[in-house]
């Protein structure tokens, strides 16, 4: 007499196969609700990309328009990173109160109302305000959604499918940069900026998606339902965290302030100091972009072979090398240019693809939001000083010979590698 199957729990909808070794391995592992909350956190993360890079790119028009110097130029994307620590400290704890999935839409309806707003400016001080208020978003998607992914997967592919979530991050990137050279191709650039903002409204659609199909993993419901596992800021500066927190944020400041610093100058160093126009800029633009996705992937798959720690360090070292090699390319050598882009956006994204991994490996469950999104983003905030160095040195230096501070932000993170263990192969259940 046969029987109905077994309904399936959610604990067993998770992790399935997580020895399996093909290329998508990682992604069959998850399970049905682990792909769900993966798909969520990708878009979140790609239009968290796409609405970042909307000042960067609109960054020369803006300065024409309301006449302003390279320092408040780059005040923009200062005040967007400062505001950006704050908002993703405050989006951790939310998502060990709230859960992950309401935090994750909270951040992504901020981050897409703020951006669209920054359209409608009428003068640089209103701009900074909206673009700080974007910052807050901005801040807490990644935190958010990178320990919602992390929960549904196993130690054994962690590493390569945070990275996944990352690379999220390049085809965001890169979607910016095709809007960017439309738009400015075929409208007055007074106009354009403008409306590069207003397409900023795309990631709100994906709130759509979150909401109906996406939940938390079983174990992180389970902590935020017990009141004394609730995260806090002092949790994370106790005793048994305080090394943790500390080393991880300065980490993270190293890492994050290299790469805003060539995020943010790079398309300004070549329009600028290289004189390209819109397409040309575009163009190479887009082998960083490619060699950034690649990167993600790539560096993915060494975190879980070489571990977090031998990952981050060796392409601190590389990103390092690649910006002074970048921004020492003599004039008229515009095809080694094009070349070394690859090179450069490659190593800049390949030390990210650890982050994810990293952090939610230090912290246990009843913390990880917290202590994700606290070290990631004050790293970011404190990382904002680099390319506000840049803009405060650019129209002296020039914006290349500036850049080159970008170098002293990763050596920064490979000094903060010394205090700090190495997770690779920890479950993440014996934080508990």
């Amino acid at each position: 007499m046969s029987t109905a199957p077994k309904a399936r729990t959610a604990s067993e909808d998770i992790n399935e196969d997580i020895h399996d070794s093909g290329a998508f391995g990682w992604l069959r592992s998850l399970g049905p609700r682990g792909r769900r909350a993966f798909v969520g956190a990708f878009g979140g993360y790609g239009l968290d990309a796409y609405d970042f890079y909307a000042l960067p790119l609109s960054m020369v028009a803006i300065a024409a328009y309301f006449g302003l110097s390279s320092g408040q130029t780059g005040l923009l994307v200062t005040v967007t990173m400062v505001a950006s620590g704050v908002g993703g400290a405050l989006a951790g704890v939310l998502a060990d109160r709230i859960g992950r999935v309401p935090a994750l839409i909270a951040t992504v309806l901020t981050y897409a109302l703020f951006t669209v707003a920054c359209g409608t400016a009428p003068n640089y001080e209103t701009l900074l305000v909206f673009r700080a208020l974007q910052g807050v978003g901005f801040g807490g998607e990644w935190a958010v959604g990178a320990v919602l992914v992390a929960e549904y997967t196993s130690a054994h592919h962690r590493g390569r499918t945070l990275a996944a979530v990352q690379s999220a991050w390049a085809v965001g990137w890169g979607l910016a940069v095709l809007v960017y050279t439309a738009v400015f191709g075929l409208l007055e650039q007074d106009t354009a900026w403008r409306v590069m903002f207003f397409t900023g409204a795309l990631p709100a659609l994906l709130v759509l998606y979150v909401r109906k199909n996406v939940s938390d993993a079983p174990e992180a419901e389970r902590q935020r339902h017990r009141k004394s596992s609730l995260g806090t800021f002092a949790a994370i500066f106790r005793p048994r965290l305080l090394r943790t927190t500390v080393f991880a944020s300065l980490m993270a400041t190293g890492v994050q302030g290299g790469y805003y610093t060539l995020a943010t100058w790079v398309p300004a160093y070549l329009s600028k100091d290289r004189g390209f126009a819109v397409v040309t800029t575009g163009g190479f633009l887009a082998a960083q972009i490619l060699g950034a996705f690649l990167g993600y992937l790539t560096g993915g798959y060494l975190t879980d072979l070489l571990g977090r720690k031998k990952n981050i360090a060796v392409f601190a070292a590389l990103s390092a090398l690649c910006i002074v090699g970048y921004t020492q390319v003599p004039t008229g050598a515009d095809a080694l240019l094009l070349v070394l882009g690859f090179p450069l956006g490659f190593c800049m994204s390949a030390i990210f693809s650890g982050f994810g991994s990293f952090l939610a490996e230090l912290y246990p469950t009843s913390v990880r939001g917290t202590g994700q999104g606290f070290t990631y983003n004050v790293g970011r905030g404190l990382g904002a000083a680099f390319p506000a160095l840049v803009g405060a040195l650019a129209d002296s230096w020039g914006v290349g010979g500036a850049l080159v501070f970008g170098a002293a932000a990763y050596a920064l993170a490979a000094l903060a590698l010394l205090g700090l263990p190495e997770t690779r192969g920890r479950e993440l259940a014996q934080l508990n």
